[in-house]
Order: structure tokens, then sequence, then C-alpha cells
């Protein structure tokens, strides 16, 4: 089992930047793939992007393609997200997940999520 506590979310205005951080513990996420998924109110949650298990690749969704940016630190079992010049539209939840090795942009193909943490730009 794979346990992740995201971190680092709360209320921006819009042009700034924050630092989401997803810290796993139980196993070493070496071996995984790890993603970052948004969900607004009222909608369904949605890819943001992902990186494979190497950090050799990354992924990302047209809306935040030069704007976040994905990294990992296997040896601290961490994930980031950095976000950069947001726009109230990319207020949302924003979840990390888990699954083996490859880049998958569905959720659906992700075996462990933690909670979420919120993020807020006011306009």
């Amino acid at each position: 089992q794979v346990q992740l506590v995201e971190s680092g979310g709360g209320l921006v205005q819009a042009g700034g930047s924050l630092r989401l951080s997803c810290t796993a513990s139980g196993r070493t996420i070496s071996s995984y793939a790890m993603g970052w998924f948004r969900q607004a109110p009222g909608k369904d949650r949605e890819f943001v992007g992902a990186i494979n298990w190497n950090g050799a690749s990354t992924s990302y969704a047209d809306s935040v393609k030069g704007r976040f940016t994905i990294s990992r630190d296997n040896a601290k079992n961490t994930v980031y997200l950095q976000v950069n010049s947001l726009k109230p539209e990319d207020t949302a939840v924003y979840f990390c997940a888990a699954r083996p090795y490859h880049i998958v942009a569905m959720t659906t193909a992700y075996d462990y999520w933690g909670q979420g943490t919120q993020v807020t730009v006011s306009s």
C-alpha cells in the first residue's frame, strides 16, 4: 500500500505561484508513475500532468502546459507540482496519484490517491 499526502495549496492572486508537494509513505514510489489531477466544484476530476517512474518523461494537459512543472525526488519519496502564472480557472482541489511505471492520463488507471490540497486563485 502507498499512502499519499498532498501539501502546499493555498490562496493566491492571479499570476502567482505555488509549489505543491506529494509525499508518499508505506513503500517507495521509485517504481511508480505519479500523476497530478484536479477537481473544481461541480466538475469531473481532470488530468493535470504526470511523471514517469524515473523522471525521464513528463506529460501535461494543454491547459497547463508551459505554466506547470512536475518533478520528483525518489530519495525523499516526494513529487512536486510547480504551478506558475496561476489563473482563476486553476482553482480546484489538487490530487496526486500513483500507478506502476508509466504515464497514463486517465483517473481510472491510478491505484493510489491522496486526499487533495485546495488551490484557490483570486482575480
